[in-house]
């Protein structure tokens, strides 16, 4: 039986990397897919563990390859999935997830209609802010500005099959084990998308 081609997205601080790396450490049939990027590395980030990083000249040579299932530009830098292990996974019953920007998911849903898409939320404006903050990852000029992106993610997320508020880890995993199975239930999507309103709102300051 073939696995599932699970494709995440959501606004930034929505925990969706923490999300993924849950459903592969509790569950064997669940496996991350390993982008390519031309951003640099963050922290303890390992190449070939959290992403491929490479050149500019070296992403636009796998395009011309066909080696991309989809690829993408997100503040200023690429981002891209690799084919082969992508389906090499799917044919072997494993769940492959993919933590990808709104443009390739998107793309991955032309090419590869069974896709599941995924789209996750904090739970309000106030949330977001405090866990980028949090992270201490990036300057506050550059939290700003993913703060802002959200008004444009929010446009893609009725795009997707499912968006889920991420408001505790264990309910979140229990929705996408349901996802998976066929059980969720798409009416609490009605939910969602009026709490990502809000959250625009918040942000625009109405």
């Amino acid at each position: 039986m073939e696995g599932k081609l699970l494709v995440i997205s959501g606004l930034s601080a929505a925990g969706k990397g923490t999300i993924a790396k849950e459903l592969v450490d509790r569950f064997d049939n669940f496996v991350l897919s390993v982008s390519a990027t031309t951003r640099e590395k963050r922290g303890n980030e390992v190449d070939g563990k959290d992403y491929f990083f490479i050149s500019k000249e070296k992403f636009d040579e796998m395009i011309s390859n066909d080696e991309f299932l989809e690829y993408a530009k997100y503040v200023n830098n690429y981002y891209g999935t690799p084919k082969k292990y992508v389906e090499d996974m799917i044919k072997n019953g494993k769940n492959v997830i993919l933590e990808i920007e709104m443009q390739g998911a998107l793309q991955v849903k032309k090419i590869y209609d069974k896709a599941v898409l995924v789209f996750f939320l904090p739970k309000d404006a106030k949330t977001q802010r405090e866990r980028l903050i949090s992270r201490k990852r990036e300057t506050l000029e550059q939290i700003e500005e993913r703060i802002r992106q959200a008004i444009v993610d929010a446009e893609y997320a009725i795009h997707y099959d499912y968006v889920l508020v991420n408001e505790n880890i264990d309910d979140s995993i229990k929705d996408m084990q349901e996802i998976v199975d066929g059980k969720y239930d798409k009416y609490k999507n009605k939910k969602s998308l009026l709490i990502l309103e809000q959250i625009v709102k918040d942000i625009k300051g109405e």
